[in-house]
């Protein structure tokens, strides 16, 4: 007897027998992913693939093709009636396959399994120019975070080059950006009214790639802003850099113009986006039926990891108007916050309750952010003019409604469901949120109930904050409060833990090394003051050049695209060890190696701060390695290990 909740026909259909168990003898769309198929709406193709449905088109998945034999799972639905749908998955391809070391990750978090060898490099190119050698006469559209944030000349890290469009890349006929439900709406909505799939040049939030001496689409709405052209870009990394301004500009502004780039003959036009998605419309893209279950063909294969830590969480906003400077998230998502309704959220909550595996814990009610949840401005026509990449940095915007009340709502109402044991808040916190001192009455009285609540009901243990940096000057460069938030914060979060008897509470802050502004000197005195605040750091990260943020163009060129300033940069792999090593100075295997570069920086005051007095053996020892020139080496504990991908 058939299992009810594996049943394959809760799924949209993956393969030839799905297909002829429904009676299609065709599909309108096919979705290709370079992650496994999990029917969730944290998953980009399980969104996509069920708001197709519920505009009555026949859609189908194929998850992780193989690139690499006869192409056979490209080949076995056939070709689909309006056009494929190619999507890398829910990270770039190359960040989700590479550490900042350039080096194999321990896990492929979006595959059973964690296992590696399931997805090329470059995923959307691969995959697309194997349809248009197989199915020239199809469209194809790509979407996803490696396209969006592809869609103009790109510093690639990995290659160490500047990369055209990935249209040109590619091949492919159309490209959507950001969160793609509007405009994918309106590109189903003009194909079943049989306007061809070639004309599809003015829809906003897509990109396209004219031909040599074709003319402009035509649209009154919008004013053009002519780029750098990608060849330009080649020849003079500067007017690469101003280039990057300018995008980020337009994609921050509320009315934004439309951005033309000649490159390679031929002229690239992207479309500005639609407005911030309102309650009704994200409401409707968590609120299909999902199963919010990985499709039954994995069940033999092991877990998927990412699907593991969100399965039981709830997303309860989009967009981040942080505007950090090493984060795509404003980038793909957008500046301003789009969120559900509570009546959306408490639906939700219902539908994890019926998993077949839940025990009572919601593990996150957040988003991009913790604490975003409907904030937008006071008055709507100072958004309109503004031009800023964030409304948090260098300060928190006058305009910026940051009234806590409406998340505390939720908060409740969530824990209080009848069958929820706790709601936890796992999402980064934005503690300056609620520590700027010119809110209105209202708000003041919500930040000071914020933390209170917080710490008491859905704290589960462990709280994650970023500081990412304890240097200003760095924090800077990453569009970050000073240090001096996150004092404030501990000791607004140390004392509600004892007012709460919650002293087994822990801060887990997340820092970063290697990023744009950061040296040596500053990692040290990063390793010294948060040794002083107690802290042994866990949630560090190497800084990753990814596509379309500040830091990477930074890294790129090494200069500030706004100001042209120079900025100091760590790219050779023994900066970065001597920078990263510093996280980890309570090893003792790094206690000589640190002394010995604390030294050369001549930081001997901060050298006894942080590693105590000098032993006879740390004395020989270090002698040894300034004779030598040597570097920190890596704890075994810090360095990427390898898994042979597996072949299919």
């Amino acid at each position: 007897m058939r299992d009810p909740v594996w049943d394959p026909a809760r799924w949209l259909p993956t393969t030839r027998d799905e297909l002829e168990a429904r009676g299609w003898e065709y599909v309108d769309v096919i979705i290709i992913s370079g992650d496994a198929y999990v029917d969730h709406p944290a998953f980009g193709t399980a969104v996509i693939g069920r708001m197709i449905e519920r505009e009555g088109l026949r859609v189908a998945i194929v998850s992780q093709p193989n690139w690499r034999d006869d192409l056979r799972d490209f080949k076995k639905l056939g070709a689909p009636r309006l056009f494929f749908g190619v999507t890398s998955g829910c990270m770039d391809s190359m960040v989700n396959r590479y550490t900042a070391a350039k080096r194999l990750r321990q896990e492929d978090a979006y595959t059973p399994g964690g296992e590696h060898g399931f997805r090329p490099d470059y995923a959307v190119t691969v995959y697309t120019r194997i349809l248009k050698q197989l199915f020239p006469e199809v469209p194809v559209l790509i979407g996803g975070i490696e396209a969006s944030l592809r869609r103009v000349t790109h510093y690639d890290y990995w290659s160490d080059t500047l990369k055209p469009g990935i249209l040109e890349e590619s091949g492919a006929d159309l490209l959507v950006y950001g969160m793609g439900e509007l405009p994918l709406l309106e590109i189903m909505r003009l194909l079943k009214r049989g306007v061809p799939f070639a004309s599809l040049k003015t829809i906003a939030q897509t990109a396209v790639l004219l031909p040599a001496g074709a003319p402009l689409p035509k649209n009154q709405n919008w004013d053009d802003f002519t780029l750098h052209s990608h060849e330009e870009c080649l020849t003079n990394r500067t007017l690469y850099a101003k280039n990057f301004k300018n995008i980020e500009t337009e994609s921050n502004r509320v009315k934004a113009g439309r951005l033309l780039q000649p490159s390679g003959g031929r002229m690239l036009v992207v479309n500005p986006p639609f407005p911030t998605m309102g309650e009704g419309q994200i409401d409707s893209s968590f609120d299909l039926p999902y199963t919010r279950l990985p499709h039954p063909r994995y069940r033999k294969r092991g877990p998927i990891p990412a699907y593991e830590m969100i399965k039981h969480s709830i997303n309860m906003h989009r967009g981040c108007f942080g505007g950090c400077s090493f984060c795509t998230i404003s980038a793909h998502q957008g500046k301003f916050v789009a969120s559900r309704s509570k009546a959306s959220i408490l639906k939700e909550v219902e539908s994890i309750k019926q998993m077949p595996d839940f025990r009572g814990t919601i593990t996150d009610l957040g988003g991009p952010s913790a604490n975003m949840y409907k904030m937008k401005g006071l008055e709507q026509w100072i958004c309109d003019e503004c031009v800023r990449p964030s409304c948090i940095w260098p300060g928190v915007c006058r305009n910026l409604d940051t009234d806590h009340t409406p998340l505390l709502e939720i908060y409740k109402a969530v824990r209080e469901t009848e069958g929820v044991k706790h709601a936890f808040v796992t999402s980064g916190l934005r503690y300056d949120l609620f520590l700027h001192d010119h809110a209105t009455p209202a708000a003041q009285q919500s930040h000071a109930r914020y933390v209170d609540e917080l710490v008491q009901h859905h704290v589960s243990g462990r709280l994650k904050v970023a500081p990412e940096h304890t240097s200003d000057d760095v924090l800077r460069v990453m569009r970050k409060p000073s240090f001096s938030y996150f004092h404030r914060f501990k000791a607004k979060f140390d004392a509600a833990k004892k007012k709460f008897d919650k002293v087994h509470l822990q801060i887990i802050p997340y820092f970063i090394s290697s990023h744009p502004g950061s040296t040596a000197k500053d990692m040290a005195d990063l390793a010294v003051e948060t040794k002083a605040l107690g802290f042994k750091l866990e949630q560090v990260q190497d800084f990753t050049p990814t596509p379309m943020t500040v830091a990477t163009e930074i890294y790129a060129t090494g200069v500030h695209p706004y100001d042209q300033q120079p900025v100091c940069v760590a790219r050779t792999p023994e900066e970065k060890q001597a920078q990263r090593s510093f996280f980890f100075w309570h090893k003792p295997e790094m206690r000589s190696a640190l002394r010995t570069t604390m030294r050369k920086l001549g930081l001997d005051a901060a050298a006894v701060k942080l590693l105590g007095g000098q032993s006879a053996k740390d004395e020989m020892l270090a002698e040894q390695e300034m004779s030598c020139g040597g570097l920190p080496p890596m704890p075994k504990a810090a360095q990427p290990w390898f898994r042979k991908p597996r072949r299919r």
